[in-house]
């Protein structure tokens, strides 16, 4: 399969790519760290992507640079079959509350920004005859929740965008898989406490790669938090205002 993958260079996005590498697909990377780029792309190689692996400067803060990094994409693998997008920024709620500037960074990267990087992949795999869409939202989406307030809305307007596009476009070609973790031990979750059913990158990985391959529209990883967020999503509002999940 010849993918593009946004965000490769690092936690989910990086065990993704590897195990897309490591059935030999041809891989194209973006992302705007020209070193880290460099070093996935070499990794990925000897973990079995058919070589070389390409790469292209694209910055979710900066949205011209979108279409070219996939035109150089469609360049170099001749068709765009799938696109794994799993850039984000995240910071805690107390942060986003205390720094307007972060907030806006992180609601325009998270919400705006890639729902425009998606558009632009949309139309070239619909321009090709189809392919598949991947796209990293949350679980913290699925209910208003005081940790995450401002970091859920904007996964919640992401995945309500990528429902739409399944419902419109899966029958002319393009299957859209909004995948939604929940608590994955990164980078990103680092000096937070799990919880007992927390994941790790590799697992969501192997969960992702099956979903892109059965063209699920919606994947909870790990699957434990498909169940959680049931019941989260049923319990009344006053319960919600006296927990702190």
């Amino acid at each position: 399969m010849n993918t593009v993958l946004f965000g490769a260079t690092q936690g989910m996005g990086r065990s993704v790519a590897r195990v897309l590498a490591a059935r030999g697909d041809r891989l194209f990377l973006v992302e705007h760290r020209a070193e880290a780029l460099a070093l996935s792309a070499r990794d990925l190689e000897i973990r079995g992507a058919a070589a070389p692996v390409k790469t292209a400067y694209c910055n979710l803060l900066e949205p011209e640079t979108f279409g070219s990094a996939l035109d150089q994409a469609q360049q170099e693998l001749g068709k765009i079959e799938a696109v794994v997008v799993t850039a984000g920024l995240f910071a805690s709620q107390e942060s986003l509350e205390g720094d307007s500037a972060l907030a806006a960074r992180l609601l325009t990267a998270d919400f705006l920004n890639t729902v425009l990087f998606c558009e632009e992949a949309r139309k070239r795999l619909l321009a090709n005859g189809g392919g598949t869409l991947c796209v990293f939202s949350s679980v913290a989406g699925e209910r208003g929740r005081k940790p995450v307030i401002l970091y859920g809305a904007a996964k919640a307007g992401l995945s309500r965008y990528l429902e739409g596009l399944d419902h419109k476009f899966r029958r002319k070609g393009l299957k859209t898989i909004c995948v939604k973790p929940g608590f994955v031990k990164t980078g990103m979750t680092a000096g937070l406490k799990p919880p007992p059913f927390a994941g790790t990158p590799d697992q969501v990985a192997q969960r992702v790669v099956k979903a892109v391959e059965r063209g699920w529209p919606e994947v909870y990883v790990p699957g434990a938090w498909q169940w959680v967020m049931r019941v989260i999503r049923n319990l009344p509002r006053f319960v919600m205002r006296r927990i702190e999940f």
